[in-house]
């Protein structure tokens, strides 16, 4: 008989399952965490035969109650090499789960004779498993590749078919398995941060060879978090957003910067410094001069801050370091010309 080829697990109309468990939430997580998840999926449950919930498995849940918010909150893009996983595996079904999902898939004609029989083989008639581990339910879990939405997809990179293990015990060394590291990353993807419209002085308009103070709001500007977690396997991460600095990029050559950099540093919380009455004559800490005026139009001033990221993470000592974020946004600034006066 001619060698039978296997399709991956998460293939057919297993990928759409794959899918939504990569959002599931436990239900634990969803109802003790106090932050919003993404997904409102349950994951797999044991049922102690009487009803009772005994245990509870599933995807990934996150907090976000300590993300950054307001209208104009959003990601921060990686500055430095950055390599999020493709994809990984991780606990996805109790065995009566499996059974009920493998079923299903059996039954949709276009997964093929041939596939149904090798994992009937595999999963039912002890190739390596007997009747999806039934007898082992609440023992462990089955595992299974997740792509990485948020990023491009993994699929071909997660192609080992589900497979079994025990409470307590190690996934097969060598897969890309759900980590705290993992965790860490996919955290990190989900952090939000403040809009970064700079408050400037003079607010309206400016004047050529006027210099213009620019600050941020620092209540705003404070370190933001995402925390990551997998309760079935009870391992965590925690990635930190921490704002570094503020870059102004004045929207034309025809100007000067202030430090000349164009950098601000965040000192003592604060971005910038706000523009009080008698510091007109004062170059100031964090802005900018136009040197020439913007005619009928308006420069198109950018405010980039640079966020430093770390994470924190189950059995992981001390913190670790992740590429640095940005996130900018774009005001219009309207220069005008010193209008002399006739005598």
């Amino acid at each position: 008989m001619p060698a039978m080829r296997r399709k991956p697990l998460i293939a057919a109309g297993a990928m759409a399952m794959a899918a939504t468990l990569l959002l599931a939430v436990p239900v634990s997580a969803r109802t003790g965490h106090g932050g919003t998840t993404n997904g409102d999926a349950e994951g797999p449950t044991e049922d102690g035969g009487d009803g009772s919930l005994t245990a509870t498995a599933g995807g990934i849940s996150y907090d976000t109650s300590k993300n950054g918010t307001g209208p104009k909150a959003g990601p921060i893009a990686p500055t430095g090499d950055y390599s999020p996983p493709p994809c990984w595996y991780g606990p996805a079904y109790t065995p009566a789960q499996f059974k009920k999902e493998r079923e299903a898939v059996w039954a949709v004609d276009s997964t093929g004779p041939l596939w149904d029989l090798d994992q009937r083989k595999r999963y039912v008639e002890g190739e390596p498993y007997k009747n999806f581990n039934l007898d082992k339910a609440g023992k462990g879990y089955w595992w299974t590749g997740f792509p990485n939405e948020t990023y491009p997809p993994g699929w071909d990179k997660c192609d080992k078919e589900t497979f079994w293990v025990d409470k307590n015990e190690p996934p097969p060394p060598g897969l890309p398995v759900i980590d705290a590291e993992t965790l860490a990353k996919l955290a990190y993807a989900r952090i939000r941060v403040p809009g970064t419209k700079v408050s400037l002085a003079p607010e309206a308009e400016t004047k050529v060879n006027l210099p213009t103070w620019a600050w941020l709001d620092g209540a705003e500007f404070k370190p933001v978090s995402v925390t990551a977690r997998v309760d079935v396997i009870d391992i965590e991460a925690t990635t930190t957003a921490e704002p570094i600095s503020l870059k102004i990029d004045p929207g034309t050559p025809d100007a000067e910067t202030y430090p000349g950099s164009g950098v601000c540093e965040i000192v003592d919380g604060k971005i910038g410094e706000p523009y009080a009455k008698g510091k007109s004559a004062q170059d100031p800490p964090c802005g900018v001069k136009y040197l020439r005026s913007s005619g009928d139009g308006s420069y198109p001033l950018k405010a980039t801050v640079t966020w430093k990221i770390r994470w924190t993470g189950t059995g992981v000592d001390g913190e670790q370091r992740l590429p640095d974020g940005e996130f900018g946004a774009e005001q219009d600034v309207v220069v005008q010309e010193i209008q002399a006066i006739n005598r």
